[in-house]
């Protein structure tokens, strides 16, 4: 039987090339968000891009975690996410003021939490932080299901505001862990 672990320094990781494809993919699925608006293959390529999520991190967890794959992982949900959050505004499926907030939200934590982390402090996503990724990726397969994209457009317009409510839950908690972990260092 081989070793299949790798080490936290390890890049080539089956978990990895998962990110990896799905960072690759999601500008093709933008392109078609854009060009075709809600449908049946646009809905399904979103499923798979977001169920890669858990796949590579199934994979970490059975091979080991790496940095490259702590950084790349988020940064795949965030492009991913913020990328058909924002191909539906470009086709006035969904306001600019969810997207935006989402969207400013994602960047001011991602750089404390980098700020934090060259202080050698981590700050873990909490439960809460994955509840609010799918709820912002079930909006968007709202917005991409012909079946209910525009009737009853409440749907996912609902999950969106549902979505802005919890990033900024979300953002408020990382600020107050950051808080705490910076009166402890």
């Amino acid at each position: 039987m081989t070793d299949t672990s790798f080490g936290p320094t390890a890049i080539a990781t089956p978990a990895n090339y998962v990110t990896i494809a799905r960072l690759l993919l999601s500008p093709l699925l933008f392109v078609m968000v854009t060009e075709s608006g809600a449908t049946w293959l646009v809905l399904a390529i979103w499923t798979v891009l977001c169920f890669t999520d858990g796949i590579d991190g199934y994979l970490a967890r059975r091979h080991g975690t790496t940095r490259s794959g702590a950084f790349l992982d988020p940064l795949a949900d965030k492009i991913l996410v913020l990328g058909a959050l924002v191909a539906l505004v470009a086709i006035d499926r969904f306001g600019w003021l969810p997207v935006l907030l989402i969207a400013l939200r994602e960047v001011a934590i991602s750089m404390y939490r980098s700020y934090w982390a060259r202080r050698g402090v981590s700050i873990p996503a909490r439960r809460s932080a994955k509840v609010k990724t799918v709820t912002q990726q079930f909006a968007v397969a709202f917005a991409l299901c012909p079946a209910i994209a525009d009737d009853p457009a409440w749907v996912a317009d609902g999950t969106l505001w549902a979505a802005v409510g919890l990033t900024l839950f979300t953002g408020g908690q990382y600020l107050y862990d950051g808080s705490r972990a910076g009166t402890t260092t």
